[in-house]
């Protein structure tokens, strides 16, 4: 005769494996469902983008792009496109694949998304910039149209992402910055940065490093086969050719951007020297640009170097009579004015 607690016991158990399962929501098998179903929604979505972003530049989108962009096998790729094409989101013309008005529209929506999501992480969180995009990524497609509303509502209705990308606007209109890449460019004129590429992302990677952003003033002094020269915020950049044709400016007849020598920053000084914040990069952005305001490190704000760590990094700063501590390249934000020891 089988125990009574013990038959409890095995009920219990089976009652609670059942719910860790088949639970509304949370269970593992509707997890798996959805995750199945979003996995199936996450590939049309990006080769929905990936045909805009062909038809953008006059290229040719053809079942092997597809299946590249998607990262999927051709098999794989040809029943994405025979779902879209059912449902209305594009053609097929012999080998080529077209964007419907439907999916054209779907396909902004996402780019909406995307963009901005970037705008906002670089706005109002703490991310890093190399960070932005795979953020972005995964969120273009977590958000309804009236969720992507709000959130263009909160940040204000910007028209351009953090790399000077146009963001559709709910009815597609978008504003163009009407650049053209720097080996395009006349020479000894100054220019406005107004794009960044980001894709691939290895070569974003290297202009950010180089701390070159949208809204730059520059001057190209060289553009060849073999280097691109320029000069921005006092610093002279050499570039190859294939990175160069990654940054778009226009014309900035206003702007000046002369080959003077490179603007100091915060980071240069040596403990006990003293300057006058003159002003903070525009490439500081979000939560690190408020907490700089927040500290008082506005133009016209004295800043004294106290010490540095023994490693180097941090450097400890007086700033309007509190100690604080930045690292090297926090400091680097900062352009300042060196003071005398008797000013």
């Amino acid at each position: 005769m089988i125990d009574p607690l013990v038959a409890l016991a095995v009920a219990a158990v089976g009652a609670g494996l059942l719910a860790v399962l088949f639970w509304p929501e949370s269970g593992l098998y509707p997890r798996w469902i959805k995750a199945r179903r979003m996995s199936g929604r996450v590939l049309s979505e990006d080769v929905l983008k990936h045909i805009h972003k062909f038809e953008m530049k006059g290229r040719r989108t053809t079942l092997e792009s597809v299946a590249g962009a998607a990262q999927v096998s051709l098999d794989r790729a040809g029943d994405l496109v025979a779902r879209l094409k059912e449902k209305g989101l594009l053609t097929i013309e012999k080998d080529e694949f077209k964007l419907t008005p439907e999916g054209r529209d779907y396909a902004l929506h996402v780019i909406r998304t995307h963009r901005l999501w970037e705008r906002y992480l670089a706005e109002k969180t703490g991310y890093a910039e190399a960070e932005w995009h795979t953020q972005a990524e995964e969120y273009e497609h977590r958000l309804s149209p009236q969720q992507t509303d709000a959130l263009s509502a909160q940040l204000g209705n910007p028209t351009h992402d953090p790399h000077g990308d146009p963001i559709p606007t709910s009815e597609g209109k978008m504003v163009h910055h009407g650049g053209k890449p720097l080996t395009a460019l006349p020479l000894d004129q100054p220019l406005r940065v107004v794009h960044l590429e980001d894709e691939p992302p290895a070569v974003y990677a290297q202009l950010v490093a180089q701390g070159l952003h949208p809204g730059q003033v520059i001057r190209v002094t060289e553009a060849g086969a073999e280097r691109v020269r320029f000069w921005a915020d006092g610093q002279e950049y050499v570039l190859a050719p294939i990175l160069a044709a990654n940054i778009t400016a226009v014309a900035a007849p206003q702007e000046k951007a002369e080959p003077a020598a490179q603007q100091p920053r915060l980071c240069d000084l040596e403990p006990g020297q003293r300057a006058q914040v003159t002003s903070v990069s525009a490439n500081c952005r979000g939560l690190e640009r408020r907490r700089f305001m927040d500290l008082g490190i506005l133009p016209g704000t004295v800043v004294e170097v106290q010490m540095r760590s023994p490693s180097g990094d941090p450097t400890a700063y007086k700033v309007r009579g509190s100690t604080i501590a930045l690292r090297h390249e926090q400091a680097g934000h900062i352009h300042i004015e060196p003071l005398s020891e008797a000013s």
